[in-house]
């Protein structure tokens, strides 16, 4: 069976937006660059050829991986999520119990986390420990940093 990976239309846009860039534009790059450096003989002595036979290797590689992701994506509509309790694409308000400082989360998919812009991914250790949470429940994130506890202040869908 296929494992889907959840995403918002956010991140699926984006991941569509990386593959048909390296599909049209970057690979016909590549293709013209190595076919540069073969016109100045030989091969093996050539490094532009190898860079450009490396830049290859990892752009297919990057290409299979995206093609492999958005045919396996689950985009979740967030404009029809609701509810009191947290889960995938809520916005969380919580504050830290020992500092009181205020951090606000979104739970996203694991190829659109981006802490430094609060999304944080849905098998990270805070995301796993504030699902099914609720506001004014207090959780326990167990991270390599150390064990921090939080409070919950709001939940948003959107």
């Amino acid at each position: 069976m296929v494992e889907k990976v959840p995403m918002t239309q956010g991140g699926f846009v984006k991941l569509q937006e990386e593959l048909r860039f390296r599909q049209q534009e970057e690979r016909p790059r590549i293709i013209e660059a190595i076919a540069e450096a073969r016109a100045h003989g030989d091969l093996s002595e050539n490094a532009e050829y190898h860079a450009a036979k490396e830049a290859q290797s990892h752009n297919e590689g990057r290409v299979a991986e995206l093609e492999d992701l958005t045919a396996r994506a689950e985009v979740i509509d967030l404009s029809k999520m609701s509810g009191t309790t947290i889960k995938f694409g809520a916005t969380i308000k919580l504050v830290d119990e020992d500092s009181n400082e205020q951090k606000t989360y979104q739970i996203v998919g694991d190829q659109e986390a981006d802490v430094k812009q609060g999304r944080i991914s849905i098998s990270s250790p805070i995301a796993r420990a504030l699902i099914g949470k609720e506001v004014g429940d207090s959780i326990e994130v167990h991270a390599p940093g150390g064990s921090r506890g939080y409070e919950i202040l709001s939940i948003n869908w959107g």
